[in-house]
This record gives C-alpha cells, sequence and structure tokens, in this order.
C-alpha cells in the first residue's frame, strides 16, 4: 500500500491520479489532497477519497472549504498557502507534482529534499529550478518519475530502468501533436480566437497548457526538462511533429536503432507507469488498436510560425536564471490572451522582449529562482500594458 499526496488534485493530472487510485484501492491510499482555489471540485474530492489533509493555495478558497466541510461533518485538516502545500508534499510516500506554475517549486523541492518518490508533472520545477531540484532529489535520496508523456516515454525507452541514458544514446525525441494549428502560417496565426487555441485536437487539457501546446512552448519546456532529467544537451534533444500522437517519444541509439513508446492519448497511460514503477497496473485507457492505424506521419516543427519553441531552445543554451524568464513571461504572455488583452503571436513577442530585457544570474537557490520569477512576470506584465504586440 502505497500514500498518496496529490498536488494539483482538481486538475486533468489529479483526477487522472484519483481514477488510477480509485481502481487500485488495495495499492494506493490517498491521504492529502491540493488544489487552487477550485472549492467545489475539492469538496467532491473530499467526499469521495476521505484524505486526511486537503490544502488550499488560496486563503480564502481554504477558509470556504474548511467551513463546507464541517457543515458535512467531515473530519478532514484544512491547510493554506505554501505551507499548506509543503505539509502536503510531506504528507505521503509518494508525491504527484501536478500544480500548473511556479507555485509547484516549494513543495517539490521540499519533496526530494525529505526522499519522497515524486511523480513530476510540473513543468516549472525543472524548467525554473532544475539544478537545484536534481540536487535536491540526490542529497535527499528522492527517486523522481516524469508523468509527461513524452518524459515518461523516453523514460520507458531507456534500459538502465533509472532514467540516465547509457553511452550510446545519441538522441531524445520528443513528438508534439502540432497543436490546432499545425500548418498555419504566421499570417494565418494573426487573428484567432481563444476558443480556436484551446481546441486540442488530441489531449483533454487545462487552457494554460492548451495554449503552450498550440504555440509549441510547451514542446520548448520539455525540451529544457529532458536536459534535466536525461542529462543530455540541447542539440541532442530533437522535436518532431506527430499529428496522430500515437508515438509519445522516442530514443536514438547509436547503433541506428530507435525504441519508441506508443499508447492511446489518455494520460492515465504515464501516470499508471510511475504510479506502479517498476511494476505494471491496469490503466483504464483504451487498448491502442494496431490495426486500426492508418498512418503514422512526422515533421519537421515550423520555428518561424511557432517562434516559443526556438526561444525556449535559446533559453536552455543561455543558462542561470534564463529557462526561468522565459516560463515567467510566458505565464503571463498566456494569461493576457486568455484575458482577451494579447494576440496569439504577441505572446512569443512578450517572451523574447523579456528575455532580451532581462538580465541573468545564477540559480544557486529558491530564492534567487522566485526572486527572478517575480521580476520577470513584472515586465512582462508592464509590455503587455504598454501594448507591444497591440
Amino acid at each position: 500500500m502505497r500514500t498518496l499526496s496529490i498536488l494539483g488534485a482538481t486538475g486533468s493530472i489529479g483526477r487522472s491520479t484519483l481514477d488510477l487510485a480509485a481502481r487500485h484501492p488495495d495499492r494506493f491510499e490517498v491521504v492529502a489532497l491540493a488544489a487552487a482555489r477550485d472549492v467545489e471540485g475539492m469538496l467532491g474530492l473530499c467526499r469521495r477519497h476521505r484524505p486526511a489533509l486537503a490544502v488550499m493555495a488560496d486563503e480564502g478558497a481554504a477558509g470556504a472549504l474548511a467551513a463546507a466541510l464541517r457543515a458535512e461533518s467531515l473530519a478532514i485538516e484544512v491547510a493554506r498557502g505554501d505551507a499548506g502545500l509543503v505539509a502536503a508534499a510531506s504528507a505521503a510516500e509518494t508525491v504527484v507534482a501536478g500544480i500548473v506554475g511556479a507555485a509547484g517549486l516549494p513543495p517539490v523541492l521540499a519533496a526530494a529534499a525529505s526522499g519522497k518518490r515524486i511523480l513530476l508533472a510540473n513543468k516549472e520545477a525543472l524548467v525554473c529550478a532544475g539544478e537545484l531540484l536534481m540536487a535536491a532529489v540526490r542529497a535527499g535520496g528522492a527517486t523522481l518519475l516524469p508523468i509527461d508523456s513524452e518524459h515518461n516515454a523516453i523514460f520507458q525507452c531507456l534500459p538502465d530502468g533509472h532514467g540516465r541514458p547509457p553511452a550510446g544514446v545519441r538522441r531524445l525525441w520528443l513528438t508534439a501533436s502540432g497543436g490546432p494549428f499545425r500548418g498555419w502560417s504566421a499570417g494565418q496565426l494573426e487573428g484567432v480566437s481563444v476558443e480556436q487555441a484551446v481546441a486540442h485536437p488530441n489531449w483533454r487539457m487545462g487552457p494554460k497548457i492548451s495554449i503552450d501546446s498550440a504555440t509549441l512552448m510547451n514542446k520548448g519546456l520539455e525540451v529544457i526538462e529532458a536536459h534535466h532529467l536525461f542529462g543530455l544537451p540541447a542539440d541532442a534533444i530533437r522535436v518532431l511533429i506527430h499529428p496522430q500522437s500515437t508515438i509519445h517519444s522516442l530514443v536514438e541509439y547509436a547503433d541506428g536503432s530507435f525504441l519508441a513508446q506508443l499508447g492511446s492519448a489518455d494520460m492515465r497511460i504515464p501516470i499508471a507507469h510511475a504510479l506502479a514503477w517498476p511494476e505494471r497496473i491496469e490503466s483504464g485507457a483504451p487498448v491502442l488498436d494496431l490495426a486500426a492505424l492508418a498512418r503514422l506521419d512526422f515533421a519537421e516543427p515550423d520555428t518561424v510560425a511557432f517562434p516559443c519553441l526556438k526561444l525556449a531552445y535559446a533559453a536552455l543554451e543561455a543558462g542561470r536564471t534564463a529557462p526561468a524568464v522565459l516560463n515567467a513571461a510566458n505565464e503571463v504572455a498566456v494569461a493576457a490572451f486568455l484575458n482577451g488583452r494579447l494576440r496569439f503571436p504577441a505572446i512569443a513577442d512578450v517572451v523574447n522582449e523579456t528575455l532580451q530585457r532581462l538580465g541573468l544570474s545564477s540559480a544557486t537557490s529558491l530564492e534567487a529562482v522566485l526572486a527572478t520569477d517575480a521580476e520577470a512576470r513584472a515586465l512582462a506584465g508592464r509590455l503587455v500594458d504598454r501594448g507591444i504586440a497591440a
């Protein structure tokens, strides 16, 4: 029986994990749930899963949840804010890190330092503080298992079972569906709507990650993640457009072999793999019908129409706090687009301008990373307000 703490419980990663826990009650016990501000969603999850601890990052939401739980006589402790998230990360043997954004950094680092088994979906923990996190994993004796479909696929295709490539690995290939605007030119992207941008053709995801998929920033962030997870340089990590989302990623070996992981477009598959690793369990996902696969297409990404991917590579090459700046500026720009304050192509403009204007420093501590994050957000916000791409 493994105890689970799920950070980002009301999101798609959290709900997929809870579905798996419910399918295997003899293997997993949910002891802590954490979310941002979705009180109704969290209340429903508390009714069903009865954790010992429920955490809301938002102070007001925590008070509302506590009152609702008291009204239903549910004896569940409620905590709030960053301290609550860290407490949730310490409450179980296995921590599922599904919080979106830099808010996920402190609890993930805390889990690493205390030697937890971490199922990582929070991109920002590696993008903003990859060196810090990997050092904390080593020092704390933690186990880090990626549950992004692409990184989990690479993990499964590496022979040592611990995520570090042997000498014979030549390149890692991250596949991308291309999002809803695959094949569109830069000119065609000028007038796209929020509704069009969040309509991912293959995956059901939240609005922020859906926009990142549409701009290809999501794939750029994954390149940075892969660098830290698997220890290969930027030029050995490539991106390939694969519209069917059937091959989730590949590992290319020096002898010319390629190993690929295939499966249905269902996040329960990589989560189930990491939950049970090194064993395997039933995920509930549809079984891939190989005979029904008419074709598997591949293409190079268009970095002219989708420059965010190129910006991510540049940030990785620049090092230091550049990836943290990239991530923070992107979050601000995406939020502005979702709120109707920025055109779709201007997301890349804001990110690029923030990277150009902000000085870099060494990412030697969580405090330094968070300070850079705050500075980049402020600058990106001013660029949006001034109509950099109006």
